[in-house]
């Protein structure tokens, strides 16, 4: 009898995945494959999504819809090429970003990113910290606590490979999905309006452009991009230029499938708040206003729907945040760091923002400011890695794909120039 451990999760789902592509799998292989895409569609849930969405379904019902419909495909193009980057290259964007670009330039973008990932991981921590303060009756500084701990515990399970960490993450998704299922079941949609919506284009007035702009910049995130590659680099070491083409097939599918998942749990969100609040409550624009209106309106059971999925998406989106920006460091920097000092630095502003009393409103127009300055970093730099034969060999994208993800990035470029100059003047007035 052999003494050895048996091999654990990540390695069987290796032979697993090697198994697959060389045509010998089971009719449920495809299992397998699926992992990097969900990680990664955490960033598409997180609670800035909640307080773009809630706000849209509020003031103007289910007009915005469409923008939801775009940003989502907007955010499959650029995970797929940042996926297909990663199996090609066995290197992440970061790591790329360091070996090819000038010295100076690869500083200035970590900077960019690693306070892009500060400011995601604000966002993110205050939305778990603020859910389980309300579900719980706590004060928030307890509910950030927990959520701290609470965080710290399931990164450690990243030390046991890459699937455990795929499963719980994929578990925090399901619950989501499963909360805002119920949502939908209560609420009293109007399907024909809700379509009309997604088919027709419009922006009511000048203030749904900056909503939809927000929209847009909480759903398409620079910590994400970053680390689709990264989650993919490793995922089958040794892979032949077969393997490889097989594998950007299976993870161009399962980046479809994770992030329209993604996107209709965004749209669920949007439903809901125009089912509940635009004919009465239009003013509902923020997280707490919503849970405390959601009780009288559709009832306790939609307000705990809500708060238990926005406390697996803050606790979930921080535990990937901070996965992210680990990444984000060593890849520019080739330096590691422990995960427990990597927590600690990622949530201190969080506390101070709690301790210096500052409206969280202004704190989240803030963070969707340094989000907004730092997404042309990663955005860019996949184009340009992704369109370089050097770098990509066979697996550089067809032109026409190139030139949609180029016509993507200018887009939203575009539109993050009007979310900063929105939130530019509104600082200024509430100063």
């Amino acid at each position: 009898m052999s003494l050895t451990n048996p091999p654990d999760l990540t390695a069987r789902t290796r032979a697993g995945l090697a198994e697959a592509l060389a045509g010998r799998g089971g009719r449920r292989s495809f299992l397998l494959f699926v992992g990097p895409a969900l990680i990664a569609s955490i960033a598409y849930v997180d609670p800035g999504n909640y307080a773009t969405n809630i706000q849209a379904g509020a003031r103007y019902g289910y007009a915005l819809l469409w923008v939801v419909l775009v940003a989502n495909l907007v955010a499959m193009l650029f995970q797929a090429l940042s996926a297909r980057l990663g199996i090609a290259t066995g290197r992440n964007l970061a790591e790329l970003c360091r070996d090819h670009l000038p010295r100076p330039l690869v500083w200035a973008m970590w900077v960019v990113s690693e306070l892009a990932a500060m400011a995601t991981d604000l966002a993110e921590f205050l939305g778990g910290a603020i859910g389980l303060s309300l579900l719980f009756s706590l004060p928030l500084f307890w509910g950030m606590v927990v959520t701290a701990v609470v965080t710290y515990a399931l990164l450690m399970l990243e030390g046991r490979g890459f699937r455990p960490m795929e499963l719980l993450v994929g578990a925090f998704v399901g619950i989501i999905s499963l909360c805002y299922l119920l949502e939908l079941f209560i609420a009293p949609v109007d399907w024909s309006e809700a379509v009309q919506g997604i088919i027709s284009p419009a922006l009511p007035d000048a203030a749904a452009l900056t909503i939809a702009v927000g929209i847009i910049g909480a759903t398409i995130m620079p910590h994400a991009i970053f680390l689709h590659s990264g989650l993919t680099q490793n995922r089958l070491p040794g892979a032949s230029v077969a393997q490889k083409r097989r594998l950007v097939r299976f993870s161009n599918i399962e980046v479809v499938v994770a992030l329209a998942l993604a996107g209709a749990v965004n749209m669920a969100m949007v439903l809901m708040a125009a089912a509940a609040f635009h004919q009465g409550h239009p003013e509902v624009a923020e997280i707490e206003t919503a849970y405390h209106s959601l009780t009288p309106i559709l009832g306790g059971a939609a307000a705990t729907a809500f708060l238990v999925s926005l406390i697996a998406s803050g606790v979930s989106s921080s535990v990937v945040g901070t996965m992210a920006g680990q990444m984000i460091m060593q890849g520019f920097l080739h330096m590691h760091i422990p995960v427990w000092l990597r927590r600690l630095v990622t949530m201190l502003p969080a506390f101070v923002v709690v301790g210096l009393g500052v409206n969280a409103t202004q704190a989240l127009v803030l963070s969707q400011v340094a989000l907004s300055i730092a997404l042309p970093v990663p955005m860019l730099a996949l184009l340009w890695f992704v369109s370089r034969r050097a770098v990509m060999g066979e697996f550089v994208p067809a032109l026409p794909l190139r030139a949609l993800a180029g016509l993507g990035a200018v887009v939203v470029l575009a539109l993050n120039l009007v979310l900063l100059a929105e939130a530019a003047g509104w600082v200024a007035l509430e100063m």
